[in-house]
């Protein structure tokens, strides 16, 4: 990475428009401005992507937990005038956290009930890929016609409420720096906002190329128009992906709450749920603009907002500061530095297990396959909110006492 590129001022790092490539120079049409000290190559060869993209707006964004992605980089925040880009949502659309606090105190649950409170959990809750009930729950309600991929879905994704997944995702009891124990859980919209993403960026892809699109097709950042009818369903059906994940983490904070109920008599007071993977139509720089938000989270000023750390690491309640120049937005993580075939084959099993067991931490990492998601995995979760003090402040510090992965 070439230093004189960037210009460094506060926490924010600010890419230059110019850019020489051995003798030839690329003119980004806008800037790109990043709250991260240092950042992939290939990452930062796509936040140029979509600074040369001709309905980009004003600069394009990227958070502190930044990291290579499909098509935009996860973390990242682009706006756009007029046009939708699929792969700038992601194929987990509406991905993202509930929090919610019991009254119970740090210190006041004992750690065999938790392991029982857990196993519970396991039992509630189908956990891992394709994962599914025997039985059809309620799915939110149908609130167009035009929807191809739910109406063919929807079988399917109603055995999928209520649901984990895999990957990233996770169940987390957590001690709380305001003295009371909190759950999250991190989920998205499962097999559903995959078939989404899927059906439409393939449709955009062959639009492009039958308007002879100057966006290359490697970039896989494939468009559609929103006042297209096409643009217009993707919209619609990229709602509905958000609406089900958050039925599906409510429906899981239900299960969790029954599983807490079993072992202590306990409330839970206080809620907070968070996308962080959508497109939303928002007024930024004097201009009503589709927001894409792909791995980040909203930010507004006085909004609270979920930043999750890793396994066996810290997580944060914050307020957002409503800063401009990430246009409202903070980090949806700690982000990964590196990916989870290089995990498996670099991490040390006994290293990883040691970090939690050594923090009294309930958890699950058992063979090689599971180092896909240890900490070693990712970013370094202090730095992470280091590099975003302009964008939010921290409310709750939320420490692990037992985690669940998909």
């Amino acid at each position: 990475m070439n230093n004189s590129m960037i210009i460094k001022f506060d926490k924010m790092f600010n890419i230059i428009f110019n850019e020489k490539e051995g003798d030839e120079q690329r003119i980004l049409r806008i800037p790109i401005k990043l709250w991260v000290s240092e950042i992939e190559d290939q990452a930062l060869e796509q936040f140029k992507n979509l600074a040369m993209l001709p309905f980009a707006y004003h600069h394009i964004a990227g958070m502190p937990d930044t990291h290579y992605g499909y098509g935009m980089p996860i973390g990242g925040v682009l706006a756009s005038n007029g046009y939708v880009i699929p792969n700038a949502v992601g194929k987990d659309i509406g991905c993202g956290m509930y929090a919610i606090r019991t009254n119970l105190f740090v210190g006041g649950l004992p750690k065999n009930i938790i392991k029982k409170i857990m196993s519970a959990i396991r039992k509630l809750i189908p956990i891992g890929v394709g994962g599914k009930r025997k039985e059809m729950l309620p799915m939110p309600s149908i609130f167009t016609t035009t929807m191809p991929v739910i109406e063919k879905e929807f079988e399917n994704a109603s055995k999928q409420i209520g649901t984990l997944g895999s990957g990233n995702h996770f169940i987390e009891i957590q001690a709380g720096s305001d003295g009371y124990i909190w759950i999250m859980v991190h989920s998205g919209s499962r097999n559903i906002g995959s078939k989404v993403n899927d059906y439409y960026n393939k449709i955009a892809a062959e639009l492009n190329e039958k308007w002879f699109s100057s966006v290359p097709k490697s970039h896989q950042l494939a468009f559609l128009p929103i006042d297209h009818e096409v643009g217009k369903q993707y919209l619609i059906e990229m709602e509905y992906c958000c609406a089900y994940a958050l039925l599906n983490r409510q429906t899981m904070i239900d299960k969790i709450k029954e599983a807490f109920l079993d072992y202590v008599d306990c409330e839970f007071d206080r809620t907070i749920n968070i996308h962080h993977n959508y497109a939303a139509m928002e007024h930024h720089f004097g201009k009503n603009v589709l927001v894409h938000r792909k791995g980040a989270t909203r930010a507004y000023e006085g909004e609270y907002g979920i930043i999750p750390g890793s396994q066996g690491t810290n997580s944060y309640i914050v307020i957002g500061k409503g800063n401009p120049d990430s246009f409202k937005s903070c980090s949806h993580g700690s982000g990964r530095v590196m990916s989870r075939t290089k995990a498996k084959e670099k991490l040390d099993l006994a290293t990883e297990k040691k970090k939690l067991d050594d923090k009294g931490i309930i958890h699950a990492i058992r063979s090689k396959k599971d180092l896909e998601e240890a900490s070693g995995a990712y970013k370094n979760i202090n730095v992470v909110m280091n590099h975003q003090q302009d964008l939010v402040d921290i409310d709750v510090e939320l420490t692990p006492m037992a985690v669940l992965k998909g």
